[in-house]
């Protein structure tokens, strides 16, 4: 499998811009492996294609507001940093990325609020847009938190072209989210409603819950024809032993396991065992799926319609097969399904 066999025209407008006005109303094309049926219904009848016993694996990462925006010393210039992940609380070390980049030298000072009283120093160049970043703040750690919190935006993806809105704070996070750590939202969990999720579990749905925060590493681009030499950045996941007895028990019991999300596939394949059951896991993951792939854990999975030569849509190829994968795309065009983080969502049997 080459990236050429990824590409396809998506025409602009079917980028969604805004969320569906209820999160469970989004629309639904559900696509049956076997038989190669497709249907379209909306995301709340999911709960016909699932049966007592059956599993439900979550992502319960929780999106912080990574972007923030800074005055460099001496020029004022408006700079973009980032937050990707803290590398040491003590000394308050980030690694970030900036924009526009070539003015950020090591050294320089960045200013943050209109009382300046957040200084961040430029310690060490990590990519061409990445640096380390060093934060200066009178202040205890929680307290240091808290405003990162307060000067950050919610990071919608770059895509988006409309300022960031209040309503985006709660929309661009799952209703389940516990763990921060995440600077994208695991977007196949956004469609989930507090009523959906009740009624899912009074029909005797079980839920496991893993831990994978999500890095910009998923949507990093692919630049190589050759897939095997791409790779992805490195997430931490966190998958604990209550999780694992519930999807042994259903996959035991040959019940449906389902991954909502190219996060938790990649998560449950980052920890199979040598029997094909799922073990705790603790640590990083830079687990790249593509096709061919045999997958241990999941039978089944919920996932948004994603970018042209993205690796997440390697992924449901792989898990859908290729042809069916290109059929599936091209109908959601033509039936005008809404793409990518905001938009609707497909329930692969």
């Amino acid at each position: 499998m080459k990236l050429s066999n990824f590409n396809f025209e998506l025409p602009k407008d079917l980028l969604a811009e805004y969320p569906a006005e209820n999160r469970d109303e989004s629309k639904l094309m559900v696509i049956h492996r076997e038989t190669g049926k497709i249907e379209h219904k909306m995301f709340k009848d999911l709960i016909d294609y699932f049966d007592e016993g059956d599993v439900m694996v979550l992502n319960n990462t929780k999106v912080f507001p990574a972007r923030l925006y800074g005055n460099k010393e001496k020029t004022g210039a408006r700079i973009e940093v980032f937050l990707l992940r803290e590398l040491n609380q003590e000394q308050r070390l980030w690694d970030v990325l900036v924009d526009p980049a070539r003015k950020i030298r090591i050294g320089n000072k960045l200013y943050f609020g209109e009382d300046e009283n957040l200084v961040a120093e430029v310690i060490d160049n990590t990519t061409s847009r990445g640096r380390t970043l060093r934060f200066l703040y009178d202040g205890s750690y929680t307290d240091f938190r808290r405003k990162l919190r307060e000067l950050g935006e919610t990071p919608l993806p770059k895509y988006i072209k409309r300022d960031v809105e209040p309503e985006d704070e709660e929309r661009y996070q799952t209703i389940y989210a516990k763990y921060e750590g995440a600077v994208a939202a695991p977007t196949a969990g956004l469609h989930f409603s507090k009523h959906l999720l009740k009624r899912l579990e009074i029909k005797g749905i079980d839920f496991a819950e893993v831990t994978l925060h999500v890095g910009l590493g998923t949507f990093n681009p692919v630049e190589v024809e050759d897939l095997s030499k791409h790779k992805m950045d490195s997430e931490e996941l966190v998958i604990d032993e209550k999780a694992t007895d519930i999807v042994n028990r259903a996959k035991s019991n040959k019940k449906k396991v389902c991954a909502v999300g190219t996060t938790v596939m990649r998560g449950l394949e980052s920890a199979v065992s040598s029997e094909h059951t799922l073990n705790t896991f603790e640590g990083w993951t830079n687990k790249f799926i593509f096709p061919p792939y045999d997958f241990s854990i999941a039978n089944c999975m919920i996932t948004n319609f994603h970018l042209p030569k993205s690796t997440l849509l390697m992924m449901v190829s792989a898990f859908i097969g290729h042809d069916l994968m290109k059929k599936a795309y091209k109908q959601a065009i033509l039936e005008q399904y809404r793409f990518y983080s905001y938009g609707d969502a497909m329930l692969i049997l």
